[in-house]
């Protein structure tokens, strides 16, 4: 991507989104299956501003990575970040639940947005809508409404039009017993 954002996602025929990441400018988006028989695009891609995009067809990839073994290192490289990436992810909703998911996902949006105030607290400079939100977290918008007021109450959270401020980061990291991942593995992008 050269530039604006895209949104990755998984969608269920009936109707369930999961949000996987959300990617900007210099990401790669859309890495297919790469000397492999079979194609299977498994997510899908929708713009959240005007994007400008670079294509490379599947046929000269392979025959780019072929020819240079320092660009399959690179390759493989960026594959395997968007791998351990997804695995943590993965892991969070399935050991920690709905709950792990959102509060997994607000410390990787604080990690890929956040700006530090000078009261501790962090600013996720990028608005989500609660839907956005339960989107990351496979649930309902409903369940993302009552756990994020859940943690306002608990002064963990505040949040005005969209702009959420983390007030006790290190709460929802030891509710989702974080690994204290690196921070480019530890991201929502």
């Amino acid at each position: 991507m050269q530039s604006g954002s895209v949104r990755i996602t998984k969608d269920t025929e009936s109707g369930q989104v999961l949000t996987i990441r959300i990617a900007g400018p210099n990401a790669f988006i859309g890495e297919t299956s790469v000397f492999c028989e079979v194609i299977y695009h498994s997510v899908s891609a929708h713009t959240n501003e005007p994007t400008h995009l670079l294509v490379i067809p599947r046929d000269q990839l392979e025959k780019l990575l072929s020819s240079s073994s320092l660009l399959i290192i690179e390759w493989m490289k960026v594959i395997q970040t968007h791998n351990l990436k997804n695995e943590t992810r993965f892991r969070d909703l399935l050991l920690h639940g709905k709950k792990g998911a959102l509060y997994s996902t607000l410390i990787r949006i604080t990690n890929t947005y956040g700006v530090e105030q000078m009261d501790g607290s962090v600013i996720i400079d990028y608005a989500l809508t609660n839907q956005e939100l339960a989107n990351f977290c496979a649930t309902s918008r409903e369940v993302v409404n009552r756990m994020l007021n859940d943690l306002k109450k608990l002064g963990i959270i505040t949040f005005v039009k969209g702009i959420i401020t983390i007030h006790d980061l290190h709460f929802l990291r030891t509710e989702v017993e974080c690994d204290n991942c690196p921070l480019h593995i530890c991201r929502i992008d």
